[in-house]
């Protein structure tokens, strides 16, 4: 490993594109809200297919998220073990081991996770799911190739909530000029 820093990441952020930053902000509001599927739910896919990739910015930013939206701590922690844990339910289980095996590289769905899936959710909640994976796959991408610095709120909550169990910002720690303000919620990106 080299001992370069990502000095100009910052030039390489969405933002400086604004019709691009404009319209994920149009995809986002589309794709998180509460439809069929729960906005819990979605962001469990979402932190879940952030695991898979190994991007620690949105794994921050989705165990936050859940953490703003009043999932407790010991219920986030238990996430990187949801297979045992009796936090969560069978159906969410499924959408769960979706999301990882998507979010891998290269990608490790099989026909049977879609069998799973059918005994929960219908047609319409499992592509309300794939949405989420998708979107959640090309933020991965995104953050992860210019290690995105993640604004402190995340940070602090990842290093009280996720470091217990291992969980490290790495790459994405930067110089205090070249973090956001806070969380892309408590920013209302998707409210603009």
């Amino acid at each position: 490993m080299s001992d370069a820093k990502y000095e100009d990441r910052q030039n390489f952020e969405m933002g400086n594109w604004p019709e691009l930053r404009e319209s994920w902000n149009n995809l986002l509001k589309l794709v998180f809200p509460s439809r069929e599927v729960t906005g819990e739910l979605k962001q469990l896919v979402f932190l879940m297919a952030s695991v898979a990739s190994g991007c620690r910015h949105c794994q921050s930013h989705g165990a936050y998220h859940l953490h703003l939206i009043g999932m407790s701590d010991e219920k986030i922690q238990s996430i990187w073990d949801f297979e045992r844990s009796e936090f969560f339910t069978d159906a969410e289980r499924a959408a769960m081991n979706l999301a990882l095996a998507a979010g891998a590289s290269p990608n490790a769905t099989e026909p049977e996770h879609f069998v799973e899936l059918r005994k929960h959710f219908s047609e319409a909640q499992i592509i309300e799911i794939l949405a989420v994976i998708a979107v959640g796959g090309y933020l991965n991408r995104w953050n992860d190739t210019i290690a995105t610095v993640t604004d402190q709120e995340s940070i602090d909550f990842a290093e009280r909530v996720l470091a217990p169990i291992g969980w490290d910002a790495g790459k994405h720690v930067g110089e205090t000029h070249e973090q956001r303000p806070g969380h892309p919620v408590t920013l209302g990106w998707t409210k603009k």
